[in-house]
């Protein structure tokens, strides 16, 4: 089973159970592997490590069990096979290949499309059936996502990048707010954008540092610009030396303060991404500034609105802005969209919402009753007492429900909530699926509050859907004895009726 299956430090996604990670855990080629359990009618299973990043075992075909006893021979193999994973050059190297790339003439800097790799000339010969791009311009160096490939695997490494209206947006926000340094976990499309206007204008004052999983960008930015980095399992490739560059960047000289801004793989673990990004934050804490042992690193998190519940109960202090990030590369995620064909994506910050200014050119107001910038359609309900739309629509508030949904659902008296009008109702005759009884949904059994009135439930369901099997097992039984009675009595008149 891949790392990446849903899990929770508590129960999680069907019985998947996250621990983390731990002292001691075996490696594959994406840093320190995480630690699962398999919980079955509330009792716990076999422990297994499998890899951080990739949801896939197509992608990373790492699992062990924890007390699996690995074989010297075994470890040796596994070793060779994470070191021949690792990229050709190191970071250093690849620096001094940038150096005596820019050095060329324009005629000379090539681009290999298929290695994604700067060439150097006395290269040529070597990727000489590849397609690459000539005449490498400082502008096309100083935006490596223009010329790199994304990666768009959405369960480990995807790299939906910022369009530029986001990208700008951001950056104005940042500087508005008063920050100096800008740690980019996963946000490659800010960064370039601040070493761009950092390299081109005098009087711009911002620095950023990015932590990234793709180590193609460090052909491109020095040591203390960037770090290789799994926001999985909070493992920098490049060990203590890169460790110690990203505290560095996080103490804050004179006024120089540090906001986080990180935009993860939608598709990624939500509990172990927040538990990387507490640890950043706890590097931030024990920086040689006294003032920051009760405060929280400002961050920004960019995820879709419908993690928010867990985003909120992983970090209480955090609110979501209703500001629509938007990508160049995704199809679906693209700003001036309507209806249900808008950006689902949110931030999600630590700062106060009232100082998160939303441009008003693009439809959003501020709430005074709220205090906070809001979407056009989003109206303030005066029973909630809240702007309630997550979705950029105007919500409705079902006083059955006490609480505001989505336009488009009605209450429905069967299921006892909202929900979209043409839906298959979950409560029939069998009642909850959980547990078998009748009143609730699967989503919200009683029996599902502990593991083992989890693991009882599904006893209660699979009795329940065994008696119904009997049921319509008997049905067709006596069916058929109707039907072979039917039978013979035609067989018998037809005889009477020939003899």
């Amino acid at each position: 089973m891949a790392a990446g299956a849903e899990g929770a430090a508590g129960a999680g996604s069907g019985g998947l159970v996250l621990l983390g990670v731990v002292p001691g855990a075996p490696c594959c080629p994406h840093g320190p592997a995480l630690l699962f359990v398999k919980t079955s009618q509330g009792k716990e299973g076999r422990r297994f490590y499998a890899c951080s990043a990739c949801r896939d075992r197509k992608d990373c075909k790492f699992f062990q069990w924890e007390d699996e006893k690995v074989s010297q021979t075994r470890l040796a193999t596994r070793e060779e096979y994470n070191r021949s994973r690792q990229p050709p050059c190191t970071h250093r190297q690849n620096v001094e290949r940038y150096k005596n790339f820019v050095l060329l003439p324009l005629s000379k800097r090539r681009f290999c499309q298929e290695c994604q790799q700067l060439l150097l000339p006395d290269e040529w010969e070597k990727h000489s059936s590849h397609q690459f791009l000539c005449d490498i311009s400082a502008a096309q160096l100083r935006s490596p996502s223009q010329l790199l490939y994304p990666l768009e695997n959405k369960k480990t490494n995807a790299q939906y990048l910022f369009a530029d209206r986001s990208c700008q947006f951001l950056l104005d926000l940042i500087i508005s707010l008063g920050f100096r340094r800008v740690l980019s976990v996963g946000t490659p499309r800010l960064h370039e954008m601040i070493q761009s206007k950092a390299s081109q204008e005098d009087n711009f004052r911002v620095r950023s540092l990015l932590l990234d999983i793709d180590f193609r960008y460090s052909q491109f930015y020095t040591e203390d610009e960037f770090c290789h980095y799994n926001m999985f399992n909070h493992y920098f490739f490049g060990g203590e030396a890169a460790r110690e560059t990203c505290r560095k960047f996080l103490h804050e000289e004179k006024d120089e303060r540090v906001i986080m801004v990180t935009d993860p793989p939608f598709g990624g673990l939500v509990e172990a991404l927040a538990s990387s990004f507490k640890q950043l934050m706890a590097m931030w804490k024990d920086t040689e500034k006294g003032g920051n042992k009760d405060q929280e690193m400002p961050m920004f998190w960019i995820f879709p609105y419908f993690f928010e519940s867990r985003i909120l109960e992983l970090f209480p202090s955090f609110s979501m802005v209703d500001y629509q990030v938007d990508y160049d590369n995704h199809a679906l995620y693209k700003h001036g969209k309507t209806g249900r064909r808008q950006s689902p994506v949110r931030i999600f910050t630590n700062l106060s919402p009232r100082a998160i200014v939303l441009p008003a050119e693009e439809g959003y107001r501020f709430c005074a009753i709220c205090q906070r910038y809001v979407s056009s359609g989003n109206h303030h309900c005066e029973i909630c007492n809240s702007c309630t739309s997550k979705d950029g629509r105007r919500w409705k508030h079902c006083v059955l429900c006490k609480k505001c949904v989505k336009p488009s659902w009605f209450h429905c008296n069967k299921c006892n909530c909202c929900a979209l009008e043409n839906h298959p109702c979950e409560q029939t005759d069998v009642g909850c699926f959980v547990c078998g009884k009748a009143g609730h949904k699967r989503s919200t059994c009683p029996s599902l509050s502990t593991s083992h009135q989890a693991g009882k439930g599904r006893k209660q369901r699979q009795e329940t859907l065994r008696n119904l099997k009997k049921a319509r097992l008997g049905v067709c039984r006596r069916w058929a004895m109707k039907h072979a009675m039917f039978s013979r009595r035609r067989i018998k008149k037809k005889k009477d009726g020939t003899n």
